[in-house]
């Protein structure tokens, strides 16, 4: 049997998430979003930077994620900064809501991706983190990119 390739192209990506909050647990979830939106996202006109998501006991829903009108929507486009609706199994929802509710956690989207056709939300648990953590962050980055190099420069000079 051929074994089913799967297609995975990233639409918008919040790499202000790694830097402002820790994360600690993945989810992946599919989103209600109108025709329009769709087409908008496919563009690659998405923007996750202020965006969280709201956790209720039974729902969650996407939050100040802006999806860029489609140029060719007419009067049938959409909001460009609406709630949108994540489609997640009621025992994920229930772990993530007790997370929230109990530790003070909060919910953030890390990336807008096409699989195979649909368009999926990765919404991560986090916890804030504080100036010197984000500095002890890219301290780190940082001298891992210098010793990367010094391997690197060793073993050209070889």
């Amino acid at each position: 049997m051929a074994e089913k390739k799967e297609r995975f192209k990233i639409l918008s990506d919040n790499r202000q998430a790694r830097h402002n909050y820790e994360l600690l647990d993945f989810w992946e979830a599919g989103m209600v979003l109108t025709g329009t939106e769709v087409k908008s996202a496919r563009t690659g006109r998405v923007n996750l930077q202020d965006a969280f998501a709201d956790v209720g006991a039974t729902e969650v829903w996407l939050s100040n994620a802006h999806f860029s009108p489609y140029s060719h929507g007419n009067r049938y486009n959409h909001e460009a900064m609406r709630k949108r609706k994540l489609l997640l199994h009621r025992e994920e929802i229930q772990k993530i809501y007790l997370k929230v509710r109990d530790k003070g956690l909060t919910v953030v989207p890390t990336k807008i991706y096409l699989k195979d056709g649909l368009i999926k939300c990765e919404i991560a648990l986090a916890r804030g983190k504080k100036l010197h953590d984000k500095r002890d962050t890219e301290r780190k980055r940082e001298q891992e990119a210098e010793a990367k190099a010094a391997v690197q420069r060793r073993r050209k000079s070889e």
